[in-house]
């Protein structure tokens, strides 16, 4: 038996709860409510989606370096879509594997987080004991199986290559079969109303060189809005040493500069003909942010181990979000030079 074999015993028989997640935080399928979004792929479809189905408004991004976020608009006020901030008056929606102990929780764990939803939290999976059973799939997936159990999504066989595309699925599906299907089965992706099941189970993408074809045709189409060093899938907003980018001064504030936009509404509308997920252009803000600056490190940067010491005492400098992105590393945001407000 494999060691991920060993670790999925006893582990395939929970089953995620829908209706109970809905009831601890009736936000996620409540209307009109302010979004801020990562600013990929996922974030950008989770942003589509909640538009679509919600009229949510799209007031800023976030990626762990820089923050722009309309002037006047509070975080406290928006729901954070493809991130979790630890903080216990915001809340947010992330997939990224948090907790490295379970057994030494911080004593603030619960707090922090009561109004973020989890997928390895609602497991309880840790980096010490489950990282190779982490979440394995994007934001967006996760979303449309809770809105689901609230408003019927429904979704045909074009929306599949842009939800296998984001956070790279694709990949992860023949990288990490076992995972996979144990989260699938969590998910409750058998069943016939779940959006998922549209995604994971249509005949059309049972044959290898079907999915390997309709993944080709989307590559090409993303291919098409890039340009060098930006990626048509994403809104590029910092720089690698954490200065701002594709952003400048208007009056007092900053905005999005021309080409950025349309490079990346070029990418929403693509995304919106394959999901047929309506792109409100009116919903999306793309001038008057406010831009703050962050300082986003890692355990491997800082030559620390990931120790429950050191864990601690990261906790204790009050990081404002994180994602553990190996069994060794953790890259996190500290809130300064500034502050939410």
């Amino acid at each position: 038996m494999s060691n991920i074999q060993r670790l999925l015993e006893n582990r395939h028989n929970d089953k995620i709860d829908y209706k109970n997640i809905i009831e601890k935080y009736p936000w996620i399928v409540e209307k009109n409510h302010k979004a801020i979004l990562s600013p990929d792929s996922d974030g950008l479809l989770c942003g589509l989606f909640m538009s679509h189905y919600f009229d949510w408004t799209i007031e800023g991004f976030y990626d762990g370096k820089v923050m722009l976020l309309k002037d006047g608009v509070k975080p406290k006020d928006c729901v954070f879509l493809d991130m979790e901030i630890s903080r216990s008056d915001i809340r947010s929606l992330g997939h990224h594997m948090l907790l490295l102990n379970k057994r030494t929780k911080p004593v603030n764990w619960e707090e922090n987080f009561k109004n973020c939803i989890q997928p390895n939290n609602l497991r309880e999976y840790d980096g010490k004991h489950d990282f190779r059973l982490k979440y394995p799939l994007a934001t967006i997936h996760i979303l449309m199986g809770i809105v689901n159990e609230h408003t019927s999504v429904i979704l045909d066989e074009d929306s599949i290559p842009a939800l296998y595309f984001t956070d790279g699925v694709f990949n992860v599906l023949f990288s990490y079969p076992e995972n996979v299907l144990n989260w699938l089965n969590y998910l409750d992706a058998e069943k016939k109303d779940n959006p998922l099941n549209i995604i994971f189970e249509n005949e059309k993408y049972t044959t290898i060189i079907n999915l390997m074809r309709e993944m080709n045709n989307f590559f090409r189409e993303r291919d098409e809005i890039s340009v060098p060093h930006e990626r048509g899938d994403r809104l590029k907003i910092s720089t690698k040493d954490g200065d701002h980018y594709n952003t400048e001064k208007d009056g007092s504030n900053y905005k999005i500069n021309q080409n950025a936009v349309e490079r990346v509404e070029k990418f929403l509308n693509l995304l919106s003909s394959l999901t047929k997920w309506e792109y409100k252009n009116h919903s999306w803000n793309w001038d008057g942010f406010k831009l703050y600056k962050f300082t986003k490190s890692s355990f491997e940067k800082d030559r620390k181990t990931l120790t429950n010491v050191n864990f601690k005492d990261f906790i204790d400098k009050n990081p404002l979000s994180w994602a553990m992105t190996s069994g060794i590393n953790i890259e996190y945001t500290l809130e300064t030079p500034d502050k939410m407000e």
